[in-house]
């Protein structure tokens, strides 16, 4: 089982609430799921709005733990996935395909919804408890509430996929320039 892939569908989703005002909500419509979940789970089944609803409170109850990570509250993190992992539960089973060793993969029983939530609970309870609660991060840029999980060796991200250093330094001097203030950013610029 590939701990990042799985934890990935954690981020996903919760990246799912970041969206421009006039863009529908990115859990709207059983297609929309279709295109987050890509690549990651079979995609047999039907998709109804019930499933999506409760993909969508999933999704509020995983940003409280990645915003419980980064706030220094690894405990509130912990006893919030210990409560997910109750209502999400998994089916693993060993499997070996294309010639490589054999592996657990998620089974394909119930819902696609309910396969999707299950693996991206699971897969951020083993991160976690692999690599600790300090690996889940909220973007460092104020107007950003994306998440990510740091696998840097040295525990340095700070931004979302969607930003980087060079991005926040370039935001931030825009920014100075527009209010006038003055500092080392502004005068770097000048």
């Amino acid at each position: 089982m590939n701990l990042t892939s799985y934890a990935d569908l954690a981020v996903r989703l919760v990246n799912t609430a970041v969206c421009a005002d006039d863009e529908p909500d990115q859990l709207g419509t059983p297609e929309s799921f279709r295109v987050l979940a890509a690549g990651h789970l079979s995609m047999s089944g039907p998709v109804t709005q019930y499933d999506l609803g409760t993909l969508r409170r999933l999704r509020d109850q995983l940003s409280l733990i990645f915003a419980a990570a980064a706030g220094g509250s690894p405990q509130t993190a912990a006893e919030r996935l210990n409560m997910l992992l109750i209502q999400h539960p998994i089916h693993p089973e060993l499997v070996s395909h294309d010639n490589a060793r054999w592996h657990v993969h998620l089974a394909d029983t119930g819902s696609v919804t309910g396969r999707y939530a299950a693996g991206a609970v699971f897969g951020l309870t083993l991160f976690v408890a692999q690599f600790g609660a300090d690996r889940l991060g909220v973007c460092a840029i104020a107007s950003c509430p994306r998440v990510f999980i740091d696998a840097s060796t040295n525990r340095s991200r700070r931004y979302c996929g969607e930003h980087s250093a060079a991005r926040a330094t370039v935001t931030a001097i825009g920014l100075q320039r527009q209010t006038g203030a003055d500092g080392p950013a502004a005068t770097a610029a000048s």
